[in-house]
């Protein structure tokens, strides 16, 4: 079992910047990618980064360019830089850590970016 604990939403206004972290714990044995997803009122939870273990990095096109994943292995933690906030950034966050079959979330964490 992995247990994942996400930090560092708020409220800014369109320009601003958040940085997100998400720690993991428990069994790590076997953890391949961490990464972040988020979903807006209404809609589908969808991919916003990802990385692997080596550091390979995938971002949903929405959002390349003004966020960066990055993730500490010693430290079992991946973050979230997000810069030139908009406000269709708005939702619940949610870290994502993955095992082969078996993909383990945190409880979210609200961001909400106003005009």
């Amino acid at each position: 079992q992995v247990h994942v604990v996400e930090s560092g939403g708020g409220s800014v206004q369109a320009g601003g910047s958040l940085r997100l972290s998400c720690v993991a714990s428990g069994n790590m044995a076997g953890v391949n990618d961490m990464g972040w997803y988020r979903q807006a009122p209404g809609k589908q939870r969808e991919l916003v980064a990802s990385v692997t273990g080596g550091g390979g990095t995938v971002y949903a096109d929405s959002v390349k360019g003004r966020f960066t994943i990055s993730r500490d292995n010693a430290k079992n933690t991946v973050y979230l830089q997000m810069n030139s906030l908009k406000p269709e950034d708005t939702g619940v966050y949610y870290c994502n850590v993955k095992k082969p079959w078996v993909d383990f979330w945190g409880q979210g964490t609200q961001v909400t970016v106003s005009i």
